[in-house]
């Protein structure tokens, strides 16, 4: 099999599918009907604007290029990853901050993995190489980080009372909120968890499946996917520790209280902070 183009015709008849997604709306009076048309919309947009830039950095090859795409890549995820909580850590700058740091360590870290020690890109800074990987890692991690601020915020404001007696009973600030973090992080990690054990037999992953259609041998194309699986699920991991424990850190103080007045609502939510 070899590599078939598109051209602007497939892409349209390709979108009449959505139509069924406007029926079901329209029959059921979902109201889904204006999102679903900003949200493809969007999508033809945005995608069609990456294809070309990511065009115009594999033909420069510049490092400084590489370097300025992966770094809006990673602020923009993080703002995605915060952006969907119903409730924040602290003020808007420091959960901004907290889910940033996180994607941004794990992400860099994964991603340098992958294409130095797995791939083995030359130049290891290589485009081709670099933006799609740390796009699949960030995709998957800013989802984990969103979770597990978004669980650990509301699990801790309903456990307010009894974390505060373990406090006051002599806990450190990780024993009193042990409960909290572990199904924080149990929530967080549950997608990736679920995405590996349906790969091959309940779905062909992306990655693999554009290897396939590219004409690429199945067997290299599932060697791949297996690698990237492992990478994300390995980087993701790394970030949800990350966000999960310094958000506990972010929600104590050094004498190991409970800062609950840093446990505020999101814009859109009940706008007042637990007293």
């Amino acid at each position: 099999m070899t590599y078939h183009p598109l051209g602007v015709f497939d892409l349209l008849f390709a979108g009449l599918l959505l139509c069924l997604n406007a029926g079901v709306s329209i029959g059921f009076r979902l109201g889904l009907e204006r999102t679903l048309l900003i949200a493809a919309l969007r999508m033809v947009v945005q995608l069609g604007a990456v294809g070309f830039i990511l065009k115009f950095a594999f033909e420069q090859g510049s490092p400084g290029l590489t370097a300025a795409l992966a770094g809006i890549m990673i602020l923009v995820a993080s703002w995605d990853a915060v952006a969907r909580s119903n409730h924040r850590i602290g003020d808007a700058w420091q959960h901004w901050g907290l889910g940033a740091s996180a994607m941004l360590f794990s992400g860099l870290v994964g991603t340098l993995y992958c294409v130095t020690l797995l791939i083995g890109s030359e130049p290891w800074w290589s485009p081709r190489a670099l933006l799609p990987i740390l796009g699949m890692v960030l995709g998957n991690t800013l989802t984990g980080v969103s979770l597990v601020l978004d669980t650990l915020a509301t699990t801790t404001r309903r456990e307010r009372a009894a974390i505060e007696a373990r406090l006051a009973l002599g806990a450190t600030r990780i024993e009193a909120l042990r409960e909290c973090l572990a199904s924080a992080l149990r929530t967080a990690l549950l997608p990736i968890v679920n995405s590996m054990a349906a790969a091959g037999i309940v779905s062909l992953p992306g990655m693999m499946t554009g290897q396939i259609l590219a004409g690429a041998d199945p067997v290299e194309a599932a060697k791949y996917q297996i690698m990237i699986l492992c990478v994300i699920a390995g980087t993701t991991a790394l970030g949800v520790l990350l966000a999960g424990i310094g958000a506990v850190w972010l929600l104590t103080d050094n004498r190991h209280r409970l800062l609950s007045e840093r446990l505020v609502s999101a814009p859109g939510q009940d706008a007042t902070s637990v007293r």
